[in-house]
């Protein structure tokens, strides 16, 4: 049998081979932690680009009937128009 590398069974290297495991599976749970992070980090930005909030143009409309300017009537149809055509 080769003896050469018998060291590594008996006695002197016998807990390394725990630590490279530990260590393997710290590694592979922090690359899988970031890639998780960074795709949940681009999704959440790509979401809230992609939805508005508020319509500015519907903001003015509220602002223009608050102010009077606007009856109801009016404000309605305008705001139907403005939601049709999004």
């Amino acid at each position: 049998m080769y003896d050469g590398d018998s060291w590594m069974w008996h006695g002197g290297g016998s807990g390394w081979w725990i630590l490279m495991a530990v260590l393997t599976v710290v590694f592979w749970a922090v690359v899988i932690t970031v890639v998780v992070l960074a795709i949940r980090y681009v999704a959440t930005d790509r979401g809230r680009s992609a939805a508005p909030t508020s319509a500015p143009a519907e903001d003015l409309l509220a602002e223009r009937y608050a102010r009077g300017e606007v009856d109801d009537d009016e404000y309605r149809r305008r705001l139907a128009l403005l939601r049709e055509h999004r």
